[in-house]
């Protein structure tokens, strides 16, 4: 199944992110899952908003069968958009 994870991610840094991903991904991959990576780093420094990165995830969400909500997602407003937009189209939902 290809996946994409829903991680909130206001106030951390990239590292930080990456970190706290890091052992979802490599179960989800020994589960055989592949796993789109969506920590985005490729807009011009300073250029990108929240609502570009939010953007952007929902184009990577079409593309995938299953979001997987990491823990907090429900206090995120991206996390909450992303996830509105999963079981509104019908795309399988983890909460982890």
């Amino acid at each position: 199944m290809k996946i994409m994870i829903s991680q909130p991610m206001r106030g951390k840094t990239e590292e930080q992110i990456r970190t706290e991903r890091e052992e979802l991904v490599k179960r989800l991959t020994e589960e055989g899952h592949e796993v789109v990576d969506t920590v985005f780093d490729d807009f011009p420094n300073g250029q990108a908003t929240p609502l570009h990165y939010l953007a952007k995830s929902i184009e990577f969400l079409a593309n995938v069968d299953c979001l997987v909500c990491m823990k907090g997602w429900e206090n995120a407003r991206g996390c909450k958009i992303e996830e509105q937009c999963a079981r509104k189209y019908g795309k399988f939902i983890m909460y982890v």
